[in-house]
């Protein structure tokens, strides 16, 4: 544990952030499986639950929680699931 004023600060800012952080991804890859599973089920809802999944998954990039290379591939998956 840290002594410094300062770094225990920090610690609790860290813990805030990565509570945060992995509830973001969480939701991300909440979306996309309830996404897949509205398009496998040919649900009424599916292009709106897409479009969430969609947007879900550009917000995580955009605070730098995923590689842009993997929005992508998610993105491409997840529009090739749902068009069949």
């Amino acid at each position: 544990m840290p002594q410094i004023e300062s770094a225990i600060k920090r610690v609790r800012t860290n813990e805030a952030a990565s509570a945060r952080n992995s509830s973001q991804v969480s939701a991300m890859r909440t979306a996309i499986k309830k996404a897949e599973q509205a398009a496998e089920a040919g649900a009424e809802n599916a292009d709106a639950l897409y479009k969430d999944a969609i947007k879900a998954i550009d917000m995580t990039e955009s605070k730098g929680l995923i590689h842009a290379n993997k929005a992508n591939r998610d993105k491409s998956r997840l529009s090739k699931r749902v068009s069949k």
